[in-house]
């Protein structure tokens, strides 16, 4: 007799089989609770040798997959300009959608489709990896425990090696399909600050440099201002040789003391009168991720990636209705701030401020709540 305790299997599609593609089919494959029902790609080359070698069944689009597949949740991976076409058709039909960041390339997008996943009650992730980070983590933990007191100040920076050519280019240097260094890898330092502060009331002092695209920004600079006095500095450079991989890192000044985290290592100042959390002490401490990492099941180019995806197919098979982590609607917020630094750069005049998305955090002086 078979046990009925057992999670019942999610069936998944993936969307795109370029890098990030392949990397989340691989931890598809391996995670449990999961049957891979369909891969999705334009190029018939490579769909021909993934069924060749995998057995996965292939599709030319996704119309093919969701009508003869018919996962229950997908994940996209494709080129930024193509998402809100393929997000739509997929939660119109009723399916749960994981889709790489950012969500869109146009704010009201981005909105919409939030909007339109949480009334129908499905599981909308973007992928926001950085959040799955332990040393990042943390960082949201001491802010939670008010550890730094008042943030005054926050450093936002991303730098590494990803356009040094001017020829060359690929969609992910191009306005209408990537967005350039502003879309592709500034919302990522962002994502983490609406995380830990919520949205800005004004962006200003907005600068976007391209060095070698000749369609987009390939560095990007930014002040993000917050009722409370509290000020972010954007500083994002993909063309940025002196890295050997794309790095991002938060740094917190507060009241009683500075947090400083990247993908390596936690370091906390705490001030004598700061509220000591446990496991801390006054003066300098330093965690490293190493350490404050919890084990996932399937280790592929990062424990995030994986932990992620975990989170996604964990809460569709919970029967949740919502993503537990980088939801659509958080992912709205950032897309948001981007386009206000577009506009900022551009000398356009910012509407006001964020109109409030169900989950987006609120930052008061005395901590974090959710809007209503």
């Amino acid at each position: 007799m078979p046990d009925e305790t057992i999670t019942p299997r999610v069936r998944v599609g993936v969307v795109g089989v370029g890098k990030m593609g392949l990397s989340h089919l691989a931890i598809v494959r391996a995670l449990r609770n999961v049957e891979l029902v369909g891969v999705v790609d334009s190029t018939d080359y490579l769909l021909d040798v993934l069924n060749k070698y995998t057995g996965a069944a292939t599709f030319s689009t996704l119309e093919k997959m969701l009508d003869q597949a018919q996962p229950d949740a997908i994940i996209i991976a494709t080129p930024t300009g193509s998402h809100a076409a393929l997000v739509r058709s997929a939660l119109e039909r009723g399916v749960h959608v994981f889709c790489e960041k950012p969500l869109t390339l146009s704010a009201e997008e981005s909105r919409e489709l939030a909007e339109f996943a949480a009334e129908h009650r499905l599981v909308a992730q973007v992928g926001y990896h950085n959040r799955f980070i332990a040393t990042f983590q943390a960082v949201k933990q001491l802010l939670e425990q008010n550890a730094i007191g008042r943030v005054t100040h926050v450093l936002a920076e991303a730098y590494g090696p990803v356009v040094l050519k001017a020829k060359g280019s690929t969609w992910r240097s191009k306005r209408a399909t990537g967005g350039g260094c502003l879309y592709d890898y500034a919302a990522h330092p962002l994502d983490l600050v609406h995380w830990y502060l919520g949205s800005p009331d004004r962006v200003r002092g907005s600068v976007l440099n391209s060095i070698f695209s000749a369609d987009t920004d390939d560095e990007v600079y930014a002040t993000l201002d917050y009722a409370d006095g509290a000020s972010v500095q954007l500083s994002v450079n993909w063309s940025d040789e002196s890295y050997r991989k794309m790095s991002t890192s938060i740094t917190i000044s507060g009241s009683q003391g500075r947090i400083v985290a990247d993908r390596q290592e936690l370091r906390v100042y705490l001030r004598d009168d700061a509220t000591i959390p446990d496991g801390y002490r006054t003066g300098w401490n330093i965690k490293y991720t190493t350490d404050l990492t919890e084990q996932v099941s399937f280790y592929l180019r990062g424990e995030e990636y994986s932990a992620q995806l975990e989170s996604f197919i964990d809460s569709i098979a919970a029967g949740e209705t919502e993503a537990r982590q980088n939801s659509f609607a958080s992912a709205a917020h950032t897309d948001q701030v981007i386009e206000w630094i577009l506009q900022d750069a551009a000398g356009e005049k910012i509407p006001g401020a964020l109109t409030a998305l169900p989950d987006a955090p609120r930052r008061s002086l005395f901590g974090w709540r959710k809007s209503a």
